[in-house]
């Protein structure tokens, strides 16, 4: 008989820490969805479309300057040349760039990335 209480005392200690052990398990696997987002919650934001401006400069003129543009006619920008073209993502103030040609088409090479408080300023 007490071999069948030590056998039945030590099937509920292996129960038990399986049990235990199954837990942490599922503890350890919450903890790494938390610090690591699996694959497929980013999946979902990858058809996402946004919308991307790059601004080389701006003008103002009147509506008669702007009829009398012709082929040819040169707009003069607020910006000097060889200065960063700005980056906008859905309208916000994201980056900044320079102008690059990749396979005889333009292209912008982002050389920086504005702060968190930066773009939360512009608007």
């Amino acid at each position: 008989m007490a071999d069948d209480t030590t056998t039945s005392a030590a099937d509920t200690a292996e129960s038990t820490l399986e049990k235990v052990a199954a837990a942490a398990g599922e503890v350890a696997a919450a903890a790494s969805a938390v610090t690591n987002p699996s694959r497929s919650n980013m999946d979902m934001l990858l058809d996402v479309n946004l919308h991307i401006i790059v601004e080389v400069g701006k003008a103002k003129m009147t509506v008669q300057d702007l009829l009398q543009l012709g082929q040819g006619s040169v707009v003069e920008l607020e910006k000097l040349a060889g200065e960063p073209l700005d980056i906008y993502v859905n309208g916000k103030h994201v980056a900044r760039g320079e102008a690059v040609i990749v396979n005889e088409k333009f292209g912008v090479r982002v050389t920086e990335m504005l702060s968190m408080e930066a773009r939360t300023l512009t608007l």
